[in-house]
């Protein structure tokens, strides 16, 4: 079983907030056919249902971004589940709007939502980062974090969830580079190349052979005083 919350404020006011995209996604995701409707537990709304043969619990928590983990882990443990079993969809203001990225662990990068999660779930859980882009001051941040999206915004927010959800099985499978294949393809953004591999450096050779090589002409005299010189210069061993 995996449990796939996304992290947001609840409320109609909060409702098409940037830091609501992750509820977002998770109703992209309720919409499945497979999904029953939304209902409250874990002081949360939960949907139960399948995706690529798993059964999956999705929750939207009720206790406001900077509680989340307390919702998140009280039914992680009632199901007795790993932090592993977790997926949290989350805003991501360090990312490009419509850029999303995904990763197990690591840091909460200052985000009230995740710092709770850790707290109450471990840091193993994977992340799928939606970015929202950053507003470029850090004085506007809040308002930034906290403002709707715009409608130019939906250019690329509704097919980024639309994608979401067509490829569940990807997220829930851990197909992870497939996964950021589609997104980028459903919102126009090219994902990440690989770093080429660094050729090879040529074997090192000794100062001696490096002395030779350059000092020894590539085709030698064979006749005459010269001749004679060089063949005993080089007929020694080093």
């Amino acid at each position: 079983m995996k449990i796939i919350a996304g992290l947001g404020n609840p409320g109609a006011q909060y409702a098409v907030n940037r830091h609501n995209i992750g509820f977002m996604a998770v109703d992209a995701l309720q919409r499945l056919p497979s999904f029953a409707p939304w209902s409250k537990k874990f002081k949360a709304e939960i949907s139960e249902g399948e995706i690529g043969g798993e059964k999956v619990l999705l929750m939207k928590p009720l206790t406001y971004m900077n509680l989340s983990g307390e919702s998140v882990g009280e039914a992680m443990r009632f199901f007795k589940l790993a932090p592993a079993d977790i997926i949290a969809i989350h805003d991501e203001l360090d990312l490009p709007a419509g850029r999303a990225r995904i990763k197990t662990g690591g840091g909460h990068g200052g985000h009230n939502g995740l710092k709770s999660l850790d707290a109450h779930c471990g840091k193993d859980y994977r992340r799928l980062r939606l970015g929202i882009g950053h507003p470029g001051d850090k004085e506007r941040v809040h308002g930034h974090v906290l403002g709707d999206f715009a409608k130019a915004d939906r250019v690329w927010l509704d097919p980024l969830l639309d994608a979401i959800a067509d490829n569940a099985a990807m997220l829930v499978k851990a197909e992870d580079s497939q996964l950021m294949n589609k997104l980028a393809l459903a919102t126009g953004s090219k994902p990440e190349a690989e770093k080429p591999a660094k050729a090879a450096k040529p074997a090192a050779q000794s100062h001696i052979h490096q002395a030779r090589n350059s000092a020894q002409p590539k085709k030698l005299p064979e006749t005459g005083p010269m001749a004679e010189m060089l063949k005993r210069m080089f007929s020694k061993k080093d």
